[in-house]
């Protein structure tokens, strides 16, 4: 636990703790309780951009989770509109990020970039079911070794305010490498190639880099489980 807490602040964090510390720095010289808040928030933030190293699953077949958060949802829609793909409905899986999860997100499998799609939208909550329609998003088509299509889509929520990408057409990804990041409270869904069914279920955490979400290779119907 320590590690993921002790852990490197990402880079595109340090100008926001830096403000904070300079804000904390201003409020003690005005009033000692306002200096603790803004040093709270700098510890805060700091913690907000951290990022682990993880240990990622390397077996051909696996899709890893793109990152940290809980199985918001498991559906069949089509896939997302702006890639002109045909309408059949795939499983999404939707793991959903609150402001206390590592934001980092990573690729899910070894795959090369086929099509980036930046959408501009609204700010919805990124926990409602039309977030994925109207919010902010980024989607990414990618292809995999089979020649396999996996869609990757990162979406805005309410407080997010910026998504950002480290990736770009013709890339190509190894499992688990660092792709982007949202700022701030947010969403990232997965559309699994037709057939293939989720190892995992709604309300259970996922680690970016390290949770297998499905398997390529495997033939088991999708799971259930229970809060216990």
């Amino acid at each position: 636990m320590l590690k993921n807490i002790l852990c490197p602040v990402h880079r595109e964090g340090w100008l926001y703790v830096g403000l904070f510390a300079l804000a904390a720095f201003i409020g003690f010289k005005f009033h000692m309780h306002l200096g603790w808040i803004f040093l709270i928030l700098t510890a805060w933030c700091a913690y907000f951009f951290r990022d682990p190293q993880r240990v990622t699953p390397i077996r051909a077949g696996l899709i890893i989770s793109p990152a940290d958060g809980l199985i918001q949802s498991i559906s069949k829609v089509a896939p997302p509109e702006e890639l002109h793909l045909p309408p059949t409905p795939l499983t999404r899986v939707s793991v959903f990020m609150n402001v206390f999860d590592v934001h980092i997100n990573r690729a899910p499998i070894d795959a090369t970039v086929k099509q980036v799609e930046y959408v501009p939208g609204k700010f919805f909550n990124a926990s409602l079911d039309k977030a994925s329609k109207y919010n902010e998003r980024q989607i990414f088509l990618m292809t995999m070794p089979d020649g396999r299509d996996l869609i990757v889509v990162q979406i805005a929520g309410l407080v997010a305010r910026r998504i950002l990408r480290w990736v770009r057409t013709g890339d190509a990804l190894r499992c688990g490498e660092r792709m982007g990041m949202i700022r701030f409270g947010s969403r990232v869904d997965v559309y699994l190639p037709d057939g293939v069914m989720p190892m995992v279920i709604e309300g259970q955490r996922v680690y970016a880099g390290e949770s297998v979400i499905a398997d390529l290779q495997s033939a088991e119907p999708a799971r259930t489980g229970k809060r216990s």
